[in-house]
């Protein structure tokens, strides 16, 4: 991690430490960690906060092209610096809870969405709105990955019900300051006898 990021990091945090929720950007093991299952032939990936690009550089140094990347984050700083590092990359400048209202990805769908938001510090309400817009553009066999300091799922479980989706814990890492797990969210699977993939 660049000591520019940090002093990034820590500035913003500073000044809103509620939308920030971390005050040092995620390291190289949980970078690692929450990309593992995406590589060159996922997709387009939907990046979600992605602050100074941390889980971004992994992602392409997991083969995602940078082209095939479209990178959400409201902090004007921070969008900044993506444009800068990822120039090949669509970057948002918007909050992730107005996702349903994103223009389309060029007609194609996303096939990962990796989430740097801090969901435990995001109101029930805007929480369903960004995995309902981030869900919208998912692939029906498409996973989003989040991850927490904490010892659950950041995602209220009443949430993840009302919009069918199913979790799993994919790991967890004691190299990060501080330490964090991994989870993938997914659609739950319908009855036996249904194609969901064709729903």
């Amino acid at each position: 991690m660049a000591a520019g990021d940090a002093l990034s990091f820590l500035k913003a945090w500073a000044s809103a430490p509620r939308k920030i929720g971390a005050i040092a950007p995620s390291g190289a093991s949980l970078a690692t960690l929450i990309t593992r299952a995406i590589g060159p032939d996922t997709g387009p990936v939907l990046e979600l906060g992605a602050g100074t690009g941390s889980f971004t550089r992994a992602l392409v140094a997991r083969g995602v092209k940078e082209q095939e990347l479209t990178l959400v984050e409201l902090n004007p700083e921070f969008a900044r610096m993506l444009r800068q590092r990822f120039p090949a990359a669509r970057v948002l400048e918007v909050d992730a809870a107005g996702l349903r209202q994103l223009p389309d990805f060029e007609g194609s769908t996303v096939g990962a969405v990796i989430s740097g938001l801090p969901f435990l510090a995001i109101p029930p309400r805007q929480t369903y709105a960004i995995l309902e817009g981030a869900f919208a553009s998912l692939r029906a066999d498409g996973a989003m990955y989040v991850f927490t300091y904490g010892f659950r799922c950041p995602i209220d479980r009443s949430v993840l019900d009302r919009l069918d989706l199913d979790v799993a814990r994919v790991g967890h890492t004691f190299r990060n300051i501080p330490p964090a797990a991994v989870y993938r969210i997914r659609r739950m699977k319908p009855a036996k006898g249904y194609d969901w993939r064709f729903a």
